[in-house]
């Protein structure tokens, strides 16, 4: 028991560390900059078809309605003073985005798996983090492709009882390294539940959904236009004297939630170590520490998507 009361104080020490951090390190004229980008919440994009890479005719189209949000986001940063950026794929086999029609000095994270998966790459060096292309949760009207992390097998993911979009787990996930996301694009409820709980954030709706496949988009040039602009003014913010960026976190204990589409999917989920099952197509998974309920989270869509 003493141990464990130890650790729990080293990583409260921890976090205070990283908060401040991230609170006063941004007062610089340069900085590093994390982009998580995903295909769904892209103007234009309305379809299953045209973010699915498995022969579908509309995919290639996709890409390059991606590549270009996210090109315009790392010309605005960059416009901003940020010296350096690391842009993560973060949509399907992770194998979208089309590298040379970004800036060159650009790196970029490509493939799957990745164990951080929409996160990967992330560490402390960065002084924020901006997430393209993002959609709303799963359960959510009038949102563009609503889903979390999955969408075939996830019927709800719930964090201390919060619903929880790949937005809200993400920022966690940075969170954890101590960096603040200042900037997101997407649907006006991507935008909407990023506001709910990240206040400040600098929000792009590139388009107006209308249920869950169609809307009213802005052009590919607006948007993008959009995003360069909103994205300057986020790095401008943050680089504003006395600016505070707050690294988000969930308070502990930390309790995930995760529902199934269905309770086959659960019997094997339930194999996990340290879960439970609170209801037929439900199970929880809880800890002190946000890393470890993020693994449990990915393992558990692992163990629920193998079986149909």
């Amino acid at each position: 028991m003493a141990t464990v009361v130890l650790t729990l104080r080293v990583r409260a020490a921890r976090t205070s560390r990283t908060e401040v951090r991230g609170a006063l390190r941004v007062n610089r004229l340069s900085m590093k900059l994390y982009i998580s980008a995903d295909m769904e919440g892209v103007a234009g994009i309305t379809a299953s078809e045209q973010t699915d890479p498995n022969g579908q005719p509309e995919y290639p189209q996709s890409c390059k309605l991606m590549t270009g949000e996210v090109a315009a986001a790392c010309q605005g940063a960059f416009a901003a003073g940020v010296s350096d950026i690391v842009v993560n794929d973060s949509h399907w086999n992770m194998r979208n985005i089309i590298h040379e029609e970004l800036p060159p000095q650009v790196r970029l994270i490509r493939g799957s798996l990745k164990p951080l998966s929409m996160n990967q790459g992330l560490d402390p060096s960065f002084q924020a983090a901006a997430f393209i292309g993002y959609h709303a949760p799963v359960g959510v009207a009038d949102a563009i492709l609503d889903h979390t992390y999955s969408g075939e097998s996830v019927y709800d993911v719930r964090i201390n009882g919060e619903l929880c979009s790949e937005a809200r787990i993400n920022a966690a996930m940075a969170g954890e390294f101590g960096v603040p996301v200042i900037f997101i694009s997407g649907d006006q409820n991507a935008c909407a539940d990023a506001k709910s709980f990240l206040p400040g954030i600098e929000a792009v709706e590139v388009k107006q959904a209308m249920g869950r496949y169609s809307a009213a988009s802005l052009s590919p040039q607006e948007a993008r236009a959009a995003i360069k602009n909103g994205i300057e003014r986020a790095v401008r913010g943050l680089q504003s004297e006395g600016a505070r960026a707050r690294p988000f976190s969930f308070k502990t204990p930390i309790r995930l939630e995760l529902t199934f589409s269905s309770t086959a999917r659960a019997d094997v989920a339930s194999l996990l170590p340290g879960s439970e099952r609170p209801q037929a197509r439900t199970i929880s998974f809880a800890h002190e520490d946000y890393t470890t309920v993020f693994k449990a989270f990915r393992a558990l869509l692992v163990l629920g998507g193998s079986i149909s």
